[in-house]
């Protein structure tokens, strides 16, 4: 039984889209538990219309309801111990659920899960990482906006975090992680970068296959399964794919429509059209994981339908299903120790040189 606890409030349509995504979690999940939580005038109502979902929950009152356009410090200040964030967070927290999933305000819901659940051990700053669709199939970026700018070790610690939810959701024995870059040379890029390129090369950890550098276009064609980043370019490229995507929707649409052949054409390559916009169905993706916590938090975009708040939720559901968090904190372990042990070769070396 994996149990779910949701921040029933979040996201621009509340419980009239979290509810109806929740019943369709319900019946491809069926070992999924729910914790939900928020006002009680507004989740009961529409509660009430779905008695499976009903049947499997727990609903809890909160006062308070973090807005979309708070500032963190204001929700974390305000909404902190009462509001319906705060308490799907400290499910977690307690050990009542393995995993919290809101589509509320993205900077109230980190500010609030690094208070609560604070980072692991080594982890400097979480992460949010997110699912690409790629031509082999999907890959993993990270991070997409919870870090602006990050140093060598903060780029390591990405990697570890990256290749670790890869294992728990791709099922691969070692990913291969690549260093977005503005050129594959090694010579290429900032100092940073090229710093943790050299150190992942000389790690050479069994849980991750290092490939090097990698460009911009690497990520569609998915030449990794896991492209590290910084959260400023991570997430300026995750809204330009969100963008093109979407104007290549309308750009087929507008070109089916536009005379009396290509609407003909369309019937007959409906079922090609058909998987290409499934392929393209941004939903399908949803849910960003925030990496790096002592425990699992996903973010489902905050005006997304009921099938993308299942997406997230069935994100979720994985990540706890394929012990993300022990996977992580092995893989900490792994690289730490090696790493302490190269450091006293290292000082030994340099006395027996003396």
């Amino acid at each position: 039984m994996i149990r779910i606890s949701i921040d029933a409030m979040g996201g621009d349509h509340g419980p009239s889209v979290i509810i109806p995504g929740i019943q369709k979690v319900v019946e491809r999940r069926p070992d999924a538990r729910f914790l939900l939580f928020g006002r009680e005038d507004a989740v009961v109502p529409v509660l009430e219309k779905y008695p499976r979902v009903r049947a499997v929950s727990e609903f809890v009152h909160c006062e308070v309801a973090v807005r979309m356009d708070d500032k963190p410090s204001q929700a974390l200040r305000q909404g902190r111990w009462k509001s319906s964030m705060w308490k799907a967070i400290e499910a977690v927290k307690k050990g009542e659920a393995e995993v919290c999933v809101s589509a509320g305000n993205t900077g109230a819901l980190m500010a609030m899960s690094k208070f609560c659940l604070r980072t692991m051990a080594d982890i400097e700053r979480p992460a949010i990482a997110a699912i690409w669709p790629t031509i082999r199939g999907e890959s993993i970026v990270l991070d997409v906006g919870a870090t602006i700018g990050a140093d060598a070790h903060q780029l390591i610690d990405f990697s570890i975090l990256g290749a670790a939810m890869a294992r728990a959701l791709f099922d691969l024995d070692r990913p291969t992680i690549g260093l977005l870059n503005v050129g594959v040379e090694e010579i290429k890029g900032q100092e940073d970068v090229r710093e943790a390129g050299r150190l992942l090369r000389e790690a050479d950890l069994r849980t991750m296959d290092y490939h090097g550098f990698v460009e911009g276009d690497d990520i569609g064609k998915g030449s990794v399964d896991v492209v590290v980043t910084e959260g400023f370019a991570g997430n300026i490229a995750l809204k330009s794919a969100e963008g093109t995507a979407k104007q290549l929707a309308e750009y087929l649409r507008s070109a089916m429509s536009r005379t009396l052949f290509a609407r003909i054409g369309y019937i007959f390559a409906r079922s090609a059209f058909q998987r290409l916009r499934e392929k393209m169905d941004v939903r399908k993706i949803n849910g960003g994981v925030f990496l790096g916590l002592n425990g699992i938090v996903v973010k489902s975009h905050g005006g997304t339908d009921d099938e993308g708040f299942s997406a997230a939720v069935e994100l979720g559901y994985d990540m706890a299903r394929n012990s993300l968090i022990e996977k992580i904190r092995a893989d900490l372990d792994l690289f730490h120790s090696q790493r302490s042990a190269g450091e006293r070769t290292g000082t030994q070396t340099a006395s027996g040189d003396i």
